[in-house]
């Protein structure tokens, strides 16, 4: 006799009720436990924001900037801030190409043909420039352009 065979909702109503008429002194306070335990489980399992509406956040502002700055201070922060991100930039890069003659210099050693790796690399580069390219030319014939701000007259 299979597992599931032997369960039923209907003999498991029956036995409630033929357990449920036995005298006992404690079959209140187990009702009691019962429907405690109940509630606890349904209320870790029901979400929080279904039980009580959320606080509102309290925000807390930090400005970095001084409030009253003038135009000329903006723009002079922000030719500061391009001229360090030029700078960091242009070091990057420096890295990244010493890295490639390192690289260059270790596969020359090795016997590896390195400037035939750059050519396919090129090769590919380009590949994949022209379908970007292709795919920008046929994106704007299937998408709608989104709407232009209003010009101002002068």
């Amino acid at each position: 006799m299979s597992f599931w065979s032997r369960i039923s909702p209907r003999r498991a109503v029956v036995d409630f009720a033929h357990e449920w008429r036995q005298p006992s002194p404690y079959r209140w306070r187990v009702l009691a436990v019962s429907v405690a335990a109940t509630f606890a489980i349904m209320m870790v399992f029901i979400p929080e924001d279904q039980r009580v509406a959320p606080r509102p956040p309290q925000v807390t502002w930090i400005t970095t900037y001084a409030p009253d700055r003038t135009e000329a201070e903006i723009i002079a922060s922000n030719i500061e801030n391009q001229r360090r991100k030029e700078e960091r930039a242009a070091l990057l890069a420096a890295r990244e190409e010493r890295r490639k003659e390192l690289y260059r210099t270790l596969g020359r050693a090795t016997g590896v043909d390195v400037d035939a790796m750059e050519a396919e690399i090129a090769r590919e580069r380009a590949a994949e420039d022209e379908a970007a390219a292709a795919a920008a030319v046929a994106a704007p014939a299937d998408t709608p352009s989104p709407p232009q701000a209003p010009q101002a007259a002068d």
